[in-house]
């Protein structure tokens, strides 16, 4: 029935309902004539207001409010969840057993030696964190060489926390960051030519070695994040040798981009080079048609999960690699500038910090990673329920 329809028909039905009663007073039949005026009244003013309504928006399926209108609601319409389970917390493990030493450009992270590592960690797994990824921190005089040769000493910091970390939380699942830069004299992701370049084949196959040396010591994941042609291959090859590919994952650093946002991290972990940077082996900032060949090659190597890095700035990159990768996991880093631009910001008062974390993580998973890196991990421990 039409809305000018149902008009007519209350005031039928009205009007017939008063000729046929009798008995009644002037003056009643007067309020029941005026009550009727009024109920047609707003009849008529509903018929306008709703017709107004749709005529204005168009078809029904236009009418969106009701879909997220209750709290609960409003989360079925996300793609993804953020859970705890999706979350991971990079840890900068220092050759110093008992340093804990603040990173004044990284807020409230710390690099910590093993002594300090397993006391801070036993609250947040209490919360329900689920994973970790280890960057090694070399400080002592003299350890780093144009090899890396400390990045897969069994003494040196990362194998010995993947160890220390498997005895003492045996449901946590270790990643181990697998790159020279940290550990280099130089700076740079791999080993080097006479003239300063890189050495690829070199660099792959010390690259891929550091890799098995963090499978063996029981990293539950491998992640290379060196840019380098062709180390995927080259790990998932060893790997297989040695027999312990179906037990390691191999995470692929695959779409890196070269830019600012890095300076942080480079503090915590003294990686910044000695010369030079790093444009030749990591993605151009404009590089969208690089990045999709590189995830597809990686994707051929056999990596196991994708991740691009960093993250806010590259959501149409976290798309490409779902797109390409459709039966593959996709992770996002959160890099330090990124956190430390929100920190920032909200220290300003630009925004509340909880707010911009959760928005824009909640960018990164809709734009189709599963897999978040963030240093906002501890706090989304308590900010998240499940």
């Amino acid at each position: 029935m039409s809305f000018s329809s149902l008009v007519s028909d209350i005031a039928y039905r009205n009007a017939d309902r008063d000729d046929t009663r009798s008995g009644l007073s002037r003056a009643g039949s007067y309020a029941e004539r005026d009550d009727t005026r009024s109920q047609l009244s707003r009849a008529r003013s509903y018929a306008s207001t709703t017709a107004t309504s749709v005529s204005i928006s168009g078809d029904i399926s236009s009418q969106l409010h009701g879909g997220y209108s209750h709290p609960l609601s409003r989360a079925w319409q996300a793609e993804r969840q953020l859970t705890k389970s999706m979350l991971i917390y990079p840890l900068f493990i220092s050759d110093q057993p008992d340093e804990e030493t603040l990173i004044p450009s990284l807020p409230n992270q710390y690099r910590r030696g093993l002594n300090k590592v397993v006391p801070y960690l036993t609250p947040l797994v209490a919360k329900g964190l689920k994973s970790v990824i280890l960057f090694g921190v070399p400080l002592a005089e003299g350890v780093k060489d144009a090899l890396g040769s400390n990045a897969d000493d069994p003494k040196g910091p990362v194998i010995k926390a993947i160890r220390l970390l498997r005895r003492s939380f045996p449901e946590l699942f270790i990643v181990a960051d697998v790159c020279l830069c940290e550990y280099t004299s130089h700076g740079h992701c791999g080993i080097l030519r006479d003239d300063g370049s890189l050495n690829n084949a070199l660099s792959v196959d010390r690259i891929s070695d550091v890799a098995m040396a963090y499978a063996a010591a029981g990293a539950h994941c491998v992640a290379p994040s060196d840019m380098n042609d062709g180390r995927i291959r080259a790990i998932k090859l060893k790997l297989i040798e040695a027999g312990i590919a179906h037990q390691v994952v191999l995470m692929s650093y695959s779409a890196k981009f070269s830019g600012c946002l890095y300076g942080p991290f480079r503090d915590a972990a003294g990686s910044c080079p000695s010369f030079g940077d790093r444009r030749c082996y990591q993605l151009p900032p404009g590089g969208r048609g690089l990045a999709r060949r590189a995830i597809v090659r990686d994707i051929n190597e056999g990596a196991d999960i994708i991740l691009v890095k960093p993250a806010s700035q590259y959501l149409d990159i976290i798309s490409d690699a779902k797109e390409i990768g459709k039966d593959l996991p996709v992770a996002a880093y959160q890099v330090s500038g990124e956190f430390a631009m929100i920190h920032a910001a909200a220290k300003a008062g630009v925004f509340e910090l909880k707010t911009m974390a959760e928005e824009a993580t909640q960018g990164i998973l809709r734009a189709g990673a599963s897999i978040v890196i963030t240093y906002f991990t501890p706090e989304f421990l308590d900010w998240l329920s499940n």
